[in-house]
């Protein structure tokens, strides 16, 4: 199992967590639900917290205990897990990667839809689209005026244009079949 949990995207998250300051499982689990809208499975994070520690990039630094609850173990970097972040992130920063997201899948048969059907479909995906990129945006700020440093969620910041990116995509598409730029084959 922990070779495997090495790879999980998480480590990443983690590791870069560690960096920030030592934290317990729960308080790793805490903070990435709060910087990200996306699904975190407690279980496959302690998994890795287990891996990264068999693998030496991360080390106990103590206990601490909240009330009734039980004791937590506190996690901190290791010199190696920094090496282990900086390679991985030097890495991913530098080579870009094709990544085949759901919506690439179903964009390549929108012409299934039909126009009436593709302009309601995409209408309906940039209002939804737009919904999240102003709950994540009113979630960033309120991060920043908390006191967070920038470099701290610039993953959510990149989020959100990638977000804002994708709804002006959509509505482009949208217009151009309204407008008839996009044809359909077979349709005169």
């Amino acid at each position: 199992m922990p070779r495997r949990a090495l790879e999980n995207p998480l480590v990443l998250a983690v590791l870069g967590l560690l960096l920030e300051s030592p934290m317990h499982p729960y308080q790793v689990f805490t903070e990435l639900r709060a910087r990200s809208a996306s699904a975190i499975n407690r279980g496959t994070l302690y998994d890795v917290v287990e891996a990264l520690a068999a693998a030496e990039w991360i080390a106990p630094r103590g206990t601490e205990r909240s009330g009734n609850r039980p004791e937590r173990t506190v996690y901190a970097l290791t010199d190696s897990g920094r090496d282990e972040l900086v390679r991985r992130l030097d890495s991913r920063i530098r080579e870009p990667k094709r990544e085949f997201p759901e919506f690439l899948g179903a964009i390549a048969y929108v012409g299934a839809l039909g126009p009436d059907g593709a302009v309601a479909a995409l209408t309906e995906r940039a209002q939804r689209l737009s919904e999240r990129a102003d709950a994540d945006q009113e979630r960033l700020t309120a991060v920043l005026e908390s006191g967070a440093p920038r470099l701290h969620v610039i993953e959510a910041e990149y989020a959100l244009h990638q977000t804002r990116a994708e709804i002006a995509w959509v509505e482009s598409l949208v217009a151009e079949i309204r407008g008839g730029a996009l044809t359909w084959p077979g349709k005169d």
